[in-house]
């Protein structure tokens, strides 16, 4: 007797694979997409560099210059002082970047969860606040007119007031303070992962040796954490020239700008505001060069000491 030859099934795990992995890709493309032409399509504006630029004009009927912009930034008299001012916040920051670490273990010491997820959430809202609603926030509050002022006023302290907006010895001191409280919630989740992803039996293994809380967080979660740290150490300092632009460009006015301009508001300086926009791309290529460089020889460094490459 002849046996029917079955049908494969039309549901297979493998097809069902398939599917779901298309399903990823078409949610992923608009993403990807936006990547590509904010992150990589404007690359071909460097071209720029090469050519002496007038906004309006044909690029191929402006005259070619070569390497001239590139050698401008050797001889340009603001350079020195935009790079100190960057490397000065850049190493404040640095020396900072503890601080999101030793936050998210604090963090994890609460031992009230409705008090632990109400800090962590109202540390973390400020990162989504836009810097120009943080400028207006503290123009209201320090500024000559602002509430803080007008309150020592009013006790009788007038001698104490002052503008701290407009302090030129001060701008280091406030600008990382503002930058420490958008950020620090913001740049202790890393953190925060790291330590959730700790097993947990270790601590229950040296809660029964005797061990309290404190020796818990120095002895696992601190040398848990510290790969991590060293990480996110080496990656910034690669991008010690990318400061951003946007707090400094708020902040500036006459008094503090000659120590809040870093080398991005240069830039953004250069390029928009004096419509040079040659030699600010070329101040760019160079600057993503440097850090480009710094990355392949932290990573090179990292290889070397720890035995594998953070890239």
């Amino acid at each position: 007797m002849k046996t029917r030859k079955q049908s494969p099934q039309t549901s297979s795990p493998q097809r069902k694979k398939g599917t779901r992995q298309w399903s990823l890709f078409w949610l992923t493309l608009p993403f990807m997409v936006m990547i590509l032409l904010f992150n990589y399509v404007p690359i071909g504006g460097s071209i720029l560099s090469v050519f002496d630029y007038r906004a309006g004009k044909n690029l191929f009927d402006c005259e070619f210059v070569g390497l001239k912009y590139f050698k401008m930034i050797f001889t340009d008299y603001n350079m020195p002082l935009v790079l100190k001012n960057t490397l000065i916040f850049s190493g404040i920051w640095l020396c900072l970047t503890w601080l999101p670490m030793a936050f998210a273990i604090l963090l994890n010491e609460i031992q009230c969860s409705k008090f632990r997820k109400f800090a962590q959430t109202m540390t973390t809202l400020p990162n989504f606040i836009s810097w120009v609603i943080i400028y207006s926030l503290a123009f209201s509050i320090f500024s000559s007119d602002g509430a803080l002022n007008m309150l020592i006023h009013n006790l009788g302290g007038s001698e104490f007031a002052t503008n701290i907006l407009a302090d030129a010895d001060a701008v280091y001191v406030v600008q990382t303070a503002f930058g420490q409280w958008k950020g620090l919630g913001w740049s202790s989740i890393i953190y925060i992962a790291a330590i959730s992803a700790i097993d947990q039996e270790q601590y229950e293994a040296a809660m029964i040796d005797g061990a309290g809380r404190l020796r818990c967080a120095i002895h696992i979660t601190f040398p848990s954490v510290l790969p991590t740290y060293i990480v996110m150490l080496l990656l910034g300092i690669s991008g010690i020239l990318n400061t951003g632009y946007e707090q400094y460009f708020l902040f500036k006015n006459a008094i503090t700008a000659p120590k809040i301009e870093v080398l991005d508001l240069y830039v953004y300086r250069m390029g928009l505001q004096l419509a040079d926009y040659s030699y600010a791309t070329a101040v760019g290529i160079v600057k993503s060069l440097i850090s480009i460089t710094l990355l392949f020889g932290i990573n090179a460094f990292a290889k070397k000491v720890r035995g594998t490459s953070i890239i």
